[in-house]
């Protein structure tokens, strides 16, 4: 079990404020503790299954957050933009405050899953090639897809700045221009330029699974939502479209 800690710090490390604003939300009856109005910010409280009620919104505890969020057209993941719009600004604020960062990035013109915590280490994980964690992506292209172009996808193709080969672990036609590849690296506009390097164009481009995670169907674009243990574990594992 969880040792308790001090309500302050609590709302602290969640992302509300400074300790001495986070103390003042408490004073100004603005904190409630699982349902109940709290009083005191030094009191020391059990983390475990705990719900925060701050300003009249509800919060739930995480020592360390791990969201998945459905990134619309034309957002940009970065902190400081150039053209478009942060996915930052759709997060709540306490996400921003306490530091979280997007689990590698998607293009502005890139929909679908992306994965956003404050863990390094997950991050870490999820990004790096030796895990083998499978990311898919739904791939409209301007022209039909042919055997040929799949066939050289998964033997691989060499990009420009790269003499190493990359190659798509799997592939799924899903109609005449409709691709679902799964590839485990995540270099500069990988999947365009794959796509390019077999003599297509992408159209539109959508990640809907990362591991054995799949896009919530339930999950509207500019949205976000927690993931739980299973989900974490989902998401480790290698699983391809094919």
């Amino acid at each position: 079990m969880a040792k308790p800690i001090s309500l302050e710090k609590i709302l602290f490390s969640q992302g509300f404020g400074t300790r001495r604003y986070c103390a003042d939300l408490v004073y100004a009856d603005l904190v409630k503790v699982n349902g109940v109005l709290a009083e005191d910010p030094g009191e020391r409280i059990s983390t475990e299954g705990l719900t925060l009620t701050v300003d009249g919104k509800d919060w739930e505890y995480h020592e360390k957050a791990y969201i998945a969020f459905n990134k619309p057209l034309n957002y940009e993941c970065s902190h400081k933009t150039t053209h478009h719009a942060s996915v930052y600004s759709l997060l709540p604020a306490p996400f921003v405050e306490r530091g979280l960062q997007c689990v590698g990035r998607l293009d502005y013109d890139t929909t679908g899953l992306l994965l956003i915590s404050d863990d390094g280490q997950f991050i870490h994980k999820m990004t790096t090639p030796k895990k083998n964690i499978g990311k898919v992506y739904e791939i409209t292209t301007a022209s039909a897809i042919t055997q040929s172009q799949i066939d050289h996808l998964l033997n691989g193709v060499v990009l420009d700045d790269d003499p190493r080969p990359c190659y798509a672990t799997a592939c799924h036609q899903i109609s005449e221009s409709v691709l679902a590849m799964t590839i485990v690296e995540g270099r500069y506009h990988q999947v365009k330029r794959m796509m390019a390097a077999v003599g297509n164009h992408v159209a539109q481009l959508h990640r809907a699974q990362i591991g054995a995670y799949h896009m919530p169907k339930d999950l509207p674009e500019g949205q976000w939502r927690w993931l739980y243990p299973d989900d974490l574990r989902l998401l480790s594992q290698s699983v391809d479209a094919s």
